[in-house]
């Protein structure tokens, strides 16, 4: 009778696991030598085992199917155009357009683009019904999936006002649309309250509550919600981040709409980056971008390696694209769906960050919801407290950018080499909320560094 090579072996308990460890630790505690609080209070542990105790996160990601995206920022039509043509050439399969006004001309834009069967974003700051109308008709002509990532509660909190006058212009607005249109309309920037230094509960919470807004508005939404997820280079935590959203939000939206999906649109985090050792910043974004991939998303759209400094460039938008084609076609990244399933630190990671991210989220219900905690200002608040624990890590050489605050090349140069302001920008006006400010981690001493050159 053929045996397998375990039946040889009697099972060992978590217990018997942590016993042989502290009897290797000679006395030392347990407690404080081998698990470590993350910022948001997970111990992690040296081990992890299977045992009756332990949970699976029901999550189901189809890697296979995930999309490489190439943003563009629309200002010259033509340039986009050729840009647009020259990214899906060179391995990119959706693009994320960045347009800043409704004065564009849309149908220009998109008439000549290979568009048939495939994924493209819109980012628009402002609304008008005439223009997404126009887009409307041109994905059906064109037989394409356009979404338009419009986010009234996020450019409310990023800006600190409407996109138009009031939040009720603005609602009524996109119910109008949402009832004349066939495109999915609404989007969620998880980015900002990562770019800002939330951790990673609260950036779950505060999109899931951000997303109760608008399901609350509109009870009867039936297209995809895009959530547009920033990702840093805790890898593990990472990876359980977006699979913990997805759990959450299918739980939360089962309570309206059991068919309703969400889209999940990954970029690498902005605030891990610098200027100085500038090409780290691909040695991060490829960590990010594994992350995204193996957590679940739909679309990873990369961060070039220069694009705090530079202007779009060819050469740093090919290099970010080249990342993603590398991990999808050399890696082999889209072969295994649900890559992280079984995974022990995975799964008890997921749980454990949708359990605090849930108890958040009921935190900030119980207190009158998202939109009223955003207008007092107690969200921010709240991030600014996390931020300034990492920035406090940070200064301390606590948590590492190497090449910045730690093993500086004292002959980098930056300051003539700068095309874009790499700093928190101040603008002086009127506006309804004090806006939630993204801030890199190494800005103070990248400055101080910059003054000395």
């Amino acid at each position: 009778m053929a045996t397998t090579l375990f039946d040889d072996f009697s099972p060992i308990s978590s217990k018997q696991w942590k016993q042989k460890i502290q009897f290797e630790l000679d006395g030392a505690d347990y407690n404080k030598t081998v698990i470590w609080n993350s910022p948001e209070d997970i111990q992690v542990k040296p081990f992890y085992h299977y045992d009756e105790d332990f949970k699976t996160a029901p999550v189901k990601t189809q890697t296979s199917d995930f999309k490489i995206c190439q943003n563009i920022f629309v200002y010259d039509v033509e340039k986009s155009i050729q840009r647009a043509i020259n990214t899906l050439e060179r391995g990119a399969e959706s693009l994320r357009f960045t347009i800043q006004n409704e004065k564009i001309d849309i149908q220009k834009l998109l008439e000549n683009l290979p568009l048939e069967n495939r994924i493209v974003y819109f980012n628009l700051n402002f609304i008008s019904i005439d223009f997404v109308k126009t887009l409307d008709t041109i994905s059906i002509q064109k037989r394409a999936v356009f979404y338009c990532n419009f986010d009234p509660i996020g450019h409310l909190a990023r800006e600190g006002n409407w996109f138009v006058t009031s939040d009720k212009n603005n609602f009524e607005t996109l119910d109008k649309l949402s009832k004349t249109t066939s495109i999915s309309l609404l989007s969620v920037d998880l980015g900002l309250y990562q770019n800002a230094g939330a951790n990673i509960t609260q950036q779950i919470a505060y999109s899931l509550a951000h997303t109760n807004e608008y399901l609350n508005r509109f009870p009867e939404l039936t297209k995809p919600i895009v959530f547009q997820v920033s990702v840093g280079t805790n890898y593990f935590f990472e990876i359980a981040k977006i699979r913990a959203l997805r759990m959450l939000f299918n739980l939360i939206a089962s309570e309206y709409n059991p068919d309703l999906e969400c889209h999940l649109l990954v970029t690498p985090t902005k605030r891990n980056k610098t200027i100085y050792d500038y090409n780290v910043n691909m040695l991060r974004t490829t960590t990010e971008c594994m992350s995204a991939i193996l957590g679940g998303a739909d679309a990873v759209a990369n961060l070039p390696y220069d694009s705090l400094y530079h202007k779009d460039n060819e050469f740093g938008d090919r290099l970010a694209r080249n990342q993603l084609l590398i991990l999808k076609h050399e890696s082999y990244f889209d072969k295994v769906d649900n890559p992280a399933d079984g995974s022990y630190y995975i799964e008890s990671l997921t749980i454990q960050l949708a359990e605090k991210s849930l108890a958040l989220f009921k935190e900030i219900e119980a207190n009158g919801g998202f939109f009223k905690l955003l207008n007092d200002g107690t969200i921010k608040k709240k991030i600014q407290e996390s931020a300034n624990k990492e920035q406090e890590l940070f200064d301390a050489q606590k948590e590492v950018l190497l090449g910045t605050n730690k093993y500086p090349n004292p002959e980098d140069k930056m300051k003539h080499d700068l095309e874009l302001f790499p700093f928190v920008k101040i603008k002086p006006r009127k506006t309804l909320i004090t806006p939630i400010i993204e801030k890199r981690l190494a800005e103070k001493l990248e400055q101080e560094r910059l003054e000395l050159e």
